[in-house]
């Protein structure tokens, strides 16, 4: 492995760490009981809104729990997987495949909520980051 990867890769775990905190305090908010101020400043940036809506679940799983799954996962490939040869290409298709769903999410806040969610658009930064790290850590890995 190119040291540059190293590098990259190390910022990908750190940035995917991030996700999942952000992932697992927007998942506590999907099932607190009460609003809380914590993110919700108004109509249109408002957690609660955003983490309670018809949209914050797919198939009966919180949107928030795939979150967490996903980010663990481009955590594990970035770590603990780094190593073996296909890494570059799952954790480039996981990032990917995340950063697709963030901006399916983003759409739905957008034009049929009508409402931001910070912790969302946190995450949308996240995964945006983390797939532009995980294409240089493919093209350098074809490089090598």
């Amino acid at each position: 492995m190119p040291p540059a990867n190293r590098v990259l890769l190390a910022v990908i775990a750190v940035l995917a760490l991030g996700g999942v905190i952000v992932s697992a305090v927007s998942l506590q908010r999907h099932y607190a009981k009460s609003a809380t101020a914590f993110c919700d400043f108004n109509q249109k940036f408002s957690c609660d809104i955003v983490n309670r809506s018809e949209y914050s679940t797919l198939m009966g799983v919180p949107v928030a729990a795939i979150g967490v799954a996903g980010y663990a996962v481009l955590c594990v490939l970035s770590t603990l997987w780094r190593m073996r040869a296909e890494t570059p290409n799952r954790l480039l298709g996981a990032a990917l495949a995340g950063l697709a769903f963030a901006l399916y999410l983003t759409y739905i806040e957008a034009y049929e909520l009508m409402t931001w969610c910070i912790l969302c658009l946190v995450s949308l930064i996240l995964i945006s980051l983390i797939s532009v790290l995980a294409i240089a850590v493919k093209l350098k890995s074809a490089r090598a």
